[in-house]
């Protein structure tokens, strides 16, 4: 069974929405504008890119990075990678050409079922609809969060508010830095 890892930049509020400059939130871009960037912060997304054998995203996050992660140097490991969007609107004519093979799920029955097949990790990216319904229904088996010491107030979170029973999560790996960073690394356990 593959293991499916959530990964995400939080405030410590919950908020996940708009932390690279997406248009359209008052907040856009909050993960560099109010926090120091401190290098050794950030090395588990480069770990993410090595340890990562497919990439899983909703189709709001696959429109927003599949225009610009292709040519970044910064994500040249994901570029081959295979990817699965998860949507019930897009067709095969809306994914880009130069991103990899990329594969169009339906239901979360078709992520379950794509756990089950031999392979190594899956990461999650962006996508704070689809990690909701992916914890929800629990399929997520890991998070990895860098959260910011930021209260946004409003935005999307990386966590329903759907009424369901606890989750009990394990902390794996964990470090401060100086900005204030906090890097928490969460199994889920079953």
């Amino acid at each position: 069974m593959r293991t499916l890892i959530s990964t995400a930049f939080i405030s410590l509020d919950g908020v996940v929405e708009a932390p690279g400059g997406e248009p359209g939130y008052r907040n856009a871009g909050w993960t560099f504008k109010h926090t120091d960037f401190l290098p050794e912060a950030f090395e588990i997304k480069g770990r993410e890119q090595k340890e990562a054998t497919a990439m899983l995203l909703g189709r709001v996050s696959y429109q927003a990075f599949s225009p610009v992660w292709p040519g970044m140097a910064d994500f040249a490991d994901y570029k081959l990678m295979p990817k699965y969007v998860v949507s019930t609107t897009l067709g095969e004519d809306d994914l880009v050409s130069d991103w990899g093979d990329t594969t169009i799920l339906r239901t979360l029955d078709e992520v379950a079922a794509l756990k089950e097949t031999d392979g190594g990790p899956i990461i999650v990216h962006g996508s704070a609809t689809l990690n909701q319904a992916l914890s929800d229904a629990g399929l997520i088996d890991r998070y990895h969060l860098l959260v910011f010491p930021l209260l946004l107030g409003a935005g999307k979170r990386l966590f329903s508010t759907t009424d369901k029973d606890v989750q009990k999560l394990k902390l794996v790996e964990s470090e401060a830095y100086p900005n204030g960073l906090q890097k928490q690394v969460f199994d889920v356990v079953r």
